[in-house]
C-alpha cells in the first residue's frame, strides 16, 4: 500500500479505485494489444461500499486508491457483481484485511465464490433485490451469462449510475478514465464484445429490451474494463443492440494460412474477385493476424472465406485454432467458402466445410481444390468465386 495512487471521482458518491493493467497481452486467448484495466468502485454512502475487486497481484494499487478517499476498513460492504479472477482475484485476502460486514453476490455467484476460493459467508441477493446503504439504494439485476452465469448488474439510484460489471467493457489500458477522454474507443468496444460477448447476442438483445423496459435515469455506466461512460452512453447501448443483432453486411473476410504460397496465391486472386465485384474486402494471413482481430473482422461483414494447405491430412494448425475459436463464438448470418491447396490427399477444404457447416454459415459452393501450385485455370476459378460470393452479397446483405 505503498504506492501514492489517488482515485478518481466519477459521480457525486462514486470513485473508481481500480488498477491499470499496462502490460497484459493475452486474456485466455483474446490478445490484448492495448493493456486492460480492473474497474473497482468505491461507494461514499452511510454504509461505504466497494464493487468489485481487481485481479490479484494489483490489490497493491485498490487500496492504496481506496486509501485516499477513506479508511479502507470503514468498508462494510463488499459487492461482487461478477467472480472471474480479474474481479475477485484478490477478494479472499480483501475480506480477511477489511472484515465486512457483509459480501453480496448474486446466487450463482455466491456459488461460484465458495467454488474458488471456499468462501462461505454471502449473502446471496435476488433479481431486482434493493438493498439500502443507508442514505442510497443499489438494485441488483441478473444478466446470466454475460457472460458469465453469475453475472449481474447494480444500479445506484442516487447517481443514476449502473455498474454494468464486463458489459460495455474493453480491454484498453488508459491513465484517463472517461470515454470522452480517451479518443476513440468504438474498435476496442467492438474487439471486446465479438471476442466476449458475441456467443450471447440473443440474450443481449433481451437484455438491452428488459432495460429499455425499465426506464432507468442514466447518467454514467461503469464496466469493470475500460473507460467510464459519461458521454456517449446512447452510442454504446445502441452499438451493443447493433452487434447482438449480427446484421450482414457487403463486407467479406478472408482467412488463411500457406505453407509455400499456394493458398496464398488463391487468396489473393479470390480478393481481387471480391473487390471486383463490389465487396469491401478484408485479408488476414493468419501468420500475421490473430485470432481475436479474426473475430472482431468478422462482428461487421457478411462472408467468411477460410483457406488452408493440407498437412498431415488435416487442416493447418493456424487454421484448425481459429475456426476452433470462431465456432466457440457463435457468429450469425454469414455466407462462406472454403479453399485451399494440396500434395498428396488433399482433406483440408472438406474439413473447412465442416466447420462452417457447424457454426451453420451458408455456403456459396463446394470449395475450391489445386493441387501443387495453381493454373492460370485455377486462378480464374479462384476469382470467379470471389465475383460469386460479391453478387451473393448484394443480396443476403
Amino acid at each position: 500500500m505503498s504506492e501514492p495512487l489517488k482515485a478518481t471521482q466519477i459521480s457525486e458518491h462514486v470513485y473508481w479505485v481500480g488498477a491499470v493493467d499496462w502490460a497484459i497481452r493475452d486474456f485466455h486467448g483474446y490478445k490484448t494489444s492495448q493493456g486492460t484495466s480492473y474497474n473497482a468502485y468505491l461507494v461514499m454512502a452511510d454504509k461505504i461500499t466497494l464493487i468489485d475487486s481487481v485481479k490479484a497481484p494489483f490489490m497493491g494499487e485498490l487500496m492504496s486508491r481506496i486509501a485516499s478517499v477513506a479508511d479502507p476498513a470503514k468498508i462494510e460492504y463488499i459487492v461482487s457483481n461478477h467472480s472471474e479472477m480479474d474481479h475477485s482475484g484478490c477478494l479472499p485476502t480483501l475480506i480477511h484485511k477489511l472484515k465486512p460486514e457483509k459480501l453480496f453476490a448474486s446466487k450463482m455467484g455466491a456459488k461460484a465464490l465458495n467454488q474458488h476460493f471456499g468462501i462461505s459467508d454471502i449473502e446471496a441477493v435476488d433479481n431486482g433485490q434493493t438493498l439500502s446503504l443507508g442514505n442510497m439504494n443499489l438494485t441488483f439485476t441478473e444478466t446470466r451469462m454475460l457472460h458469465w452465469p453469475d453475472s449481474m448488474f447494480s444500479y445506484l439510484a442516487e447517481d443514476e449510475l449502473l455498474f454494468s460489471q464486463d458489459a460495455f467493457g474493453m480491454h484498453l489500458a488508459s491513465s484517463k478514465r472517461f470515454d470522452d477522454e480517451v479518443g476513440d474507443w468504438e474498435a476496442e468496444a467492438a474487439k471486446y464484445y465479438a471476442n466476449i460477448l458475441m456467443p450471447f447476442s440473443p440474450m443481449v438483445t433481451a437484455l438491452l429490451a428488459k432495460v429499455a423496459e425499465m426506464n432507468l435515469p442514466m447518467k454514467i455506466i461503469a464496466p469493470d474494463h475500460g473507460p467510464v461512460f459519461r458521454k456517449d452512453l446512447e452510442k454504446i447501448v445502441a452499438l451493443y443492440g447493433k452487434w447482438a443483432r449480427q446484421e450482414p453486411t457487403n463486407k467479406a473476410v478472408v482467412v488463411f494460412d500457406t505453407m509455400w504460397r499456394s493458398t496464398a496465391k488463391m487468396a489473393s486472386v479470390i480478393c481481387e474477385g471480391l473487390s471486383a465485384g463490389g465487396a469491401e474486402t478484408k485479408m488476414l494471413p493468419l501468420g500475421a493476424s490473430h485470432r481475436s482481430d479474426v473475430a472482431s473482422e468478422i462482428l461487421d461483414a457478411g462472408a467468411l472465406l477460410v483457406g488452408s494447405p493440407t498437412m498431415n491430412n488435416q487442416i493447418f494448425p493456424t487454421v484448425a485454432d481459429v475456426m476452433t475459436y470462431l465456432k466457440g463464438l457463435k457468429p450469425k448470418n454469414l455466407l462462406g467458402a472454403s479453399f485451399g491447396s494440396y500434395g498428396w490427399s488433399g482433406e483440408s477444404v472438406k474439413q473447412i466445410n465442416e466447420y462452417l457447416d457447424a457454426m451453420k454459415i451458408e455456403k456459396v459452393c463446394d470449395g475450391l481444390r489445386v493441387q501443387y501450385v495453381p493454373t492460370a485455370d485455377d486462378l480464374h476459378n479462384c476469382y470467379e468465386l470471389g465475383l460469386e460470393v460479391a453478387k451473393r452479397l448484394k443480396d443476403f446483405s
